[in-house]
């Protein structure tokens, strides 16, 4: 017998390294469904997240090994993802049974970006591809409606004599926000206990679905409500959002401190409106809140610092339009900012969720060549 086999198109791929988990794509089990029909050579690369930063030098390297191997004529790559969950610490009862990972977008006082952050990171990760779900858990001051441009009362729909409340949509993802529910000029005027009804019932009465990722807003802050969602929802990791000023991260110190007290992890810090860039001098920047905050707290308290979010006037205009800025100027350099902190999250929940990864045989099927 004659022609390619299968395991030379497995040699060939084995130098293809996963750069998180420091494996062989083949060793961890990424290639799946190979078959081999005399010069031609097709495959799967399944990855652990649809947001992969490096799904785009995966697939140009095994295109690239497998096409140099000698007899092979053609090759056919699939890129795919399964995103894997994260194992959340148990909460009571069970909630949110068919979301794979939840985000808790958190921040130790108002006024620095967090909701803003949340709904550019919810959309930066669907835009790879993943069902993403957005919880506006800011009872108080909830602003997904106008970020996302979303209006209406949800629907309240009945299965196995349980009511259950569908989401909005936006930008094709399924969303929730008390301010759904009240009239814009009314203030929300509840105590604790009403507070942590309304918490329990948008993670077990709204109807989720099948998600990868569920990024949830939190209130600013580390009171009632904050804690009460910590506690309660299966969190797999919480992003804190920060300004490089002294005040903002000093409040950014008390967040992370809450969800060590719940054993979340924290995936990292994020410091926006870090540097102003004016148009007509491109070249320079301006540190208007400060430099280096952010990392600076992020490398005292052992955490991962995610990256920094410019400052660009678009931000709010957008947002007063109910478009955030990845849709409302997807080139601007804040826009491509929070994309690199998606696939930064996104990555380090993959790495979360693999903490032992099982080494799956790859799924094999050989026609072989003709004599």
């Amino acid at each position: 017998m004659s022609g390619i086999t299968p395991a030379q198109v497995l040699d060939a791929l084995r130098p293809i390294v996963d750069p998180d988990f420091g494996k062989s794509i083949v060793d961890l089990g990424f290639v799946k469904n190979l078959v081999v029909e005399g010069g031609r050579v097709a495959f799967s690369i399944e990855l652990t997240t649809p947001a992969c930063p490096v799904k785009a030098e995966f697939e140009k390297a095994a295109r690239e090994r497998v096409a140099a191997l000698a007899g092979v004529t053609r090759v056919d790559v699939r890129m795919t993802a399964n995103t894997r969950s994260v194992a959340a610490a148990p909460r009571e009862g069970v909630v949110l049974p068919g979301v794979k990972n939840v985000i808790a977008v958190a921040s130790g006082k108002g006024g620095v970006g967090k909701s803003t952050t949340a709904m550019n990171l919810a959309l930066a990760l669907r835009e790879t591809g993943a069902s993403v779900g957005v919880m506006d858990a800011d009872v108080y001051g909830p602003s997904l409606p106008l970020l996302l441009g979303t209006n209406g009362r949800p629907e309240t729909t009945e299965r196995d004599g349980q009511k259950r409340i569908q989401p909005l949509l936006a930008y094709g993802m399924r969303v929730m926000s008390m301010g759904f529910f009240v009239n814009e000029n009314s203030p929300v005027i509840w105590r604790g206990p009403m507070v942590h009804g309304l918490i329990r019932q948008f993670l077990t009465d709204v109807e989720w679905g099948e998600l990868d990722y569920l990024v949830i807003d939190l209130p600013p802050g580390t009171g009632d409500a904050a804690l009460t969602l910590t506690q309660q929802a299966p969190l797999s990791g919480a992003v804190i959002v920060t300004t490089a000023n002294d005040l903002s991260i000093l409040d950014a110190r008390k967040g992370l401190r809450m969800f060590e007290k719940v054993a979340v992890p924290v995936l990292g810090i994020v410091e926006n409106m870090s540097y102003f860039v004016p148009p007509d001098l491109p070249d320079r920047r301006y540190h208007i809140f400060g430099k280096d905050g952010g990392k600076r707290v992020a490398d005292e308290l052992g955490v991962d610092f995610l990256g920094e979010v410019p400052i660009d006037p678009r931000v709010v205009e957008g947002g007063d339009r109910g478009k955030p800025i990845v849709v409302y100027a997807p080139e601007s350099e804040a826009a491509q900012a929070f994309r690199r902190l998606a696939g930064e999250v996104a990555r380090r929940l993959a790495v979360l969720a693999e903490r032992t990864p099982a080494i799956a045989d790859a799924n094999i099927t050989w026609v072989a060549s003709p004599r």
